[in-house]
């Protein structure tokens, strides 16, 4: 474990927004490790604030939000910039594009030199190409941009043009006795009975996930077998996904369980996951299946192979494909012995490579590399 830190130092996070999703509660879990070594915390949003706002003051990890109304609200800007002199940071390290963007133009007017803020990115952007253009043009101004995947790296080298020398590859990391440790509910809380599948998805409810997909490829499964899929998270494609599941004839089928908080036992509940998203980063909901010990049938793209690599890790299938994802799917609910040794492998690839305790480590290390 790396040393605990003098007790000046002091770190501000910076993100774009604090909703529900992946990378705001990886940052609460990142800080509340932080803060337990010894580190002096503010966690800054640049938008409202949100959900995650709450985790983190009842962690008591204190929290700002900029305001921001829009884009390019220059108050908020002037907020963020007012609350970097106040706070006198050893380190800034910001998440998602606009926080990234608004503190490389920020911190240079609240006297913090590039080589003190530190980007991190954590997903493969392909709708978006100007936000890559966008970070090719002001890389110049942060000291290092984190990818937590190769992924994430190798894309924004060849694709964003970033220098090599510009980025860090960190991988993400789970609390894996978190999950082992959960306690499942029983299946009669749907309704269901123990000869049911239970499938889970968790995460934000975005178009980028596939969410259509899945509510089609489920569609095609419950023609041969009886399966009830749960959907955790909440996003902007609710209501269009609460449509299509009625227009399929799904409503028996699928449980919009909005946002929830715990995840483990849901992961323990369930037979299987699925995850069809078109890109990702470093899905932290893959990293948790695997350590919930859940077989897992996902699409071969970006950030989802970098976790599960092969055949030999779970189902993969292509994406934008519901036949072919409900293929996968009846395969992985009636095939028992494959789940046992997939399961295996993949929990020991975890253990390898995705230690939440080294994942704090190296960001420490980091820290300090930066002087």
């Amino acid at each position: 474990m790396t040393d605990r830190p003098h007790t000046t130092s002091r770190l501000l996070y910076v993100i774009t927004d604090l909703q529900v999703g992946g990378v705001p509660l990886h940052l609460f879990r990142l800080a509340r490790a932080m803060r337990d070594r010894g580190y002096t915390l503010l966690v800054v949003s640049l938008a409202p604030p949100g959900p995650v706002s709450a985790l983190l003051e009842e962690a008591g990890i204190s929290t700002f939000s900029c305001q921001a109304r829009s884009t390019l609200d220059l108050l908020a800007l002037w907020r963020l910039r007012t609350i970097i002199v106040r706070f006198q940071p050893d380190w800034i390290h910001s998440f998602l594009f606009h926080a990234n963007i608004a503190c490389r133009l920020v911190a240079p007017l609240a006297g913090i030199p590039p080589r003190r803020l530190i980007n991190e990115i954590q997903t493969v952007e392909i709708e978006r190409r100007w936000h890559l253009t966008l970070d090719r043009w002001t890389h110049w101004l942060c000291g290092s941009e984190i990818g937590n995947s190769p992924s994430v790296i190798n894309h924004l080298h060849k694709v964003a043009g970033l220098p090599i020398k510009k980025l860090h590859l960190l991988p993400g990391g789970v609390e894996i006795e978190r999950f082992e440790q959960a306690i499942p509910y029983p299946k009669s809380t749907w309704k269901l009975n123990d000869r049911d599948h239970l499938l889970l998805w968790v995460g934000r409810l975005d178009p980028i996930k596939g969410l259509n997909d899945l509510l089609r490829a489920l569609h095609i499964l419950i023609q041969h077998h009886s399966c009830h899929l749960l959907l955790a998270g909440d996003g902007p494609e609710r209501d269009p996904l609460h449509q299509l599941a009625v227009h399929l004839g799904l409503e028996q089928s699928v449980t919009f369980l909005g946002v929830r908080q715990d995840i483990a036992r849901l992961m323990k509940s369930a037979d299987l996951f699925v995850f069809p998203s078109y890109t990702e980063g470093l899905p932290n909901a893959l990293l948790e299946a695997q350590a919930a010990e859940l077989p897992i049938v996902c699409t071969a793209v970006s950030g989802n192979l970098d976790v599960v690599p092969d055949e030999e890790h779970g189902w993969l299938v292509p994406p934008a494909q519901p036949e072919k994802l409900a293929q996968a799917l009846q395969s992985a609910v009636t095939n028992q012995t494959k789940h046992v040794q997939k399961t295996l492998r993949s929990k020991a690839r975890l253990r390898s490579y995705y230690s939440f305790n080294s994942m704090i480590d190296k960001y420490i290390q980091h820290y300090f590399t930066i002087q």
